[in-house]
């Protein structure tokens, strides 16, 4: 047990995100829970409450002090200074719907209040907002988990699969680099707006990607290839050189369970592509050689952002000038940071079953912070048999009919991944 009020350090991931912060562009996270009928707000609102005292990681503000502090530190509280549930609307209109999600890329829940997320109601949809400095996704999702077993009474264990296992592996080729070359960008889209315009967001229903039998490449090894040939296609509409390409993925290690630590808790990879692989129509052959280098990246044993982030944030100086020192060397190391960010959250782990009155999810959607120089993210998640996509851009690069455009450019290049024949092997 823990005593109310008690601090402990940022992590690594928490401290960069927090030096790197903002406002123009929110580092938030939402969550997005489609139910077949709505909920009743105070019992939801008991069932949330209640969830954060099972999983008191989440009850945390950002402890305040001077500015020579050689750590930020976060003040674990023993009761939430809000309950952060909002009902706005009793109808889950497409407008009403779009102004919620507008909200939820717009308006962070504030560092300085226990919990960082907000929960908001509107008719069967839940809309989670956490921000990303304290919490990541899979953290939160574990606490709707909760949040609809205390709600409706039914057992919202993890399937028994749901726990992660790092592979032992060895890759049958070398993972390819790609040198000390400016990685390819996200080419600006002609509907773009100004920096101010924030985050945009799309977010879609897709069928889920069949596969052969047999075959040793996933689901998210045919997400990773329609990510990184839809992005080569849309530069090359727009006469962007080919150049090498890297996609951020994170890689999740945490138990599913109660006992799930809560926080930033997952590490970041990044899988190389190279143009020629990507002109090539031997779209099996990719897909082995991507499956053969996701397996090799989760197999290492590295810190979550790496060596050079450890380093940068030891507490040898005042966090104020580690701060001006990240953002310095964030705005130097823009042209070699990755070109995009897939999260796949896979199979939704937990039946989200809110019970009678209320029910199973039937959609649930994630999305990432999309901050230049990336300025895209794509995150995706499995429910019911469906894919759900969430497409979320920088105003900065992208606009509305650009997103729409590359939605379309991401359906087609997963739709050639799917069901085909086994590439030959050589004996």
């Amino acid at each position: 047990m823990r005593a109310p009020n008690s601090t402990t350090p940022f992590t690594v991931v928490d401290e960069i995100t927090r030096h790197c912060l903002d406002p123009a562009e929110p580092e938030t996270v939402h969550i997005e829970v489609h139910l077949p009928e709505p909920p009743d707000p105070e019992r939801l609102r008991k069932a949330f409450v209640q969830a954060l005292r099972q999983h008191p990681r989440v009850l945390m503000r950002e402890a305040p002090g001077p500015w020579y502090r050689r750590r930020y530190e976060w003040e674990l509280t023993a009761h939430p200074d809000t309950t952060g549930v909002v009902v706005h609307h009793s109808d889950a209109s497409p407008g009403v719907l779009e102004a919620a999600r507008a909200r939820a890329l717009t308006h962070a829940p504030p560092l300085s209040l226990s919990p960082p997320v907000r929960l908001e109601i509107i008719g069967n949809v839940l809309l989670l907002v956490l921000n990303h400095t304290a919490l990541d996704g899979p953290a939160c999702l574990r606490v709707l988990a909760t949040t609809a077993e205390l709600y409706g009474g039914r057992d919202n264990s993890p399937a028994a699969s749901a726990t992660p296992e790092r592979p032992e592996h060895r890759p049958r080729q070398p993972v390819p680099g790609t040198g000390f070359a400016p990685v390819a960008r996200v080419a600006a889209g002609p509907h773009r707006g100004t920096k101010a315009a924030g985050n945009g967001m799309l977010a879609v229903e897709l069928p889920v990607p069949r596969r052969p039998s047999g075959v040793l490449y996933t689901v998210n090894d045919q997400l990773m290839v329609a990510t990184a040939r839809t992005i080569a296609e849309w530069n090359a509409e727009r006469g962007a050189p080919p150049r090498p390409m890297r996609i951020t993925m994170p890689v999740d290690d945490r138990p599913r369970g109660m006992d799930m630590p809560i926080g930033n808790g997952t590490r970041l990879v990044e899988v190389p592509f190279l143009p020629e692989e990507l002109a090539q129509a031997d779209t099996p052959g990719l897909l082995m050689r991507t499956a053969d280098r996701t397996r090799a990246l989760k197999a290492l044993s590295r810190p979550q952002l790496g060596h050079g982030a450890r380093l940068l944030t030891a507490p040898v100086v005042p966090v104020a000038l580690r701060a001006a020192a990240t953002r310095q060397l964030r705005r130097a190391v823009a042209a070699w940071t990755s070109t995009t960010l897939l999260s796949n959250i896979g199979r939704v782990p937990y039946p989200l079953d809110f019970g009678d009155g209320a029910g199973r999810a039937s959609a649930v959607w994630f999305s990432a912070p999309a901050r230049m120089p990336r300025g895209l993210t794509v995150t995706t998640a499995a429910t019911a048999g469906r894919l759900h996509l969430c497409l979320r851009w920088s105003g900065a690069l992208l606009g509305r009919a650009d997103g729409e455009h590359l939605r379309e450019l991401f359906e087609k290049h997963l739709q050639s991944t799917s069901a085909l024949a086994p590439p030959a092997t050589t004996p």
